[in-house]
């Protein structure tokens, strides 16, 4: 089961909740849905050189409440907030309602999937070896305290004629349980031999439904 789904959909109202909140019925389902993928593009463009990790989106009736996970705050807030207040502007000329930004930092960007996976693949796309960069990420995140890591690339690696499939694991990583805390993340590497994909799976230990959440300290746009 656990290589057949989503490992983060696969424990949704277990451990984890869904990234989007909000309820509609009908043709505004679709056109909200549409618009939060606008939204999750603009901020990923916008943000490309800040680590943004993950979006969260909120509605209320007139206001959408957006959360960036990012591992440099300072790059996202901007000088006087000046990049977090040019993204709100372009989000509500977007939407053409009130939106709130809210910027969390990531305290250990070396034990999240995503930006782990965007590492790896900047690295293959500056020609590093697969092997190379997988085995420096896997290290990196078992220092900073993961109970288990797997890597896995898939594609022409090191520019060999067939494509095939390599990965890494340290630790464990135990995909069918649905109690484990497990991050996942993937990236596209763009070479010159064509598309290499990058998938991370970062086991942080189990969590049970009643563990709480703690809110680390939020900047909150204006």
């Amino acid at each position: 089961m656990g290589r057949k789904i989503h490992p983060i959909g696969f424990r949704l109202k277990v451990i984890r909740d869904w990234d989007a909140r909000w309820f509609a019925e009908g043709t505004r389902y679709r056109e909200q849905l549409q618009e939060d993928f606008e939204i999750r593009r603009l901020i990923l463009r916008e943000g490309e050189r800040a680590a943004i990790s993950k979006v969260e989106i909120e509605r209320f009736p007139n206001q959408i409440v957006t959360t960036l996970y990012t591992a440099k705050p300072g790059i996202v807030i901007g000088r006087k907030g000046d990049n977090v207040k040019k993204v709100r502007q372009d989000l509500e000329a977007l939407t053409g309602k009130k939106v709130k930004v809210e910027v969390e930092e990531i305290d250990k960007p070396d034990l999240d999937a995503t930006l782990i996976a965007r590492n790896i693949a900047g690295q293959l796309e500056r020609r590093i070896s697969h092997s190379r960069a997988m085995k420096r990420a896997i290290s990196q995140a078992m220092r900073q305290g993961a109970e288990g890591i797997r890597v896995q690339v898939g594609g022409r690696l090191g520019g060999s004629e067939m494509a095939r499939r390599e990965w890494q694991v340290d630790g464990r990583v135990p995909r069918n349980t649905l109690r484990a805390d497990i991050d996942f993340g993937k990236a596209e590497a763009l070479t010159g031999f064509g598309r290499i994909g990058v998938k991370v799976w970062v086991y942080k230990g189990q969590k049970l439904q009643e563990d709480t959440v703690e809110v680390a300290d939020v900047y909150v746009s204006q």
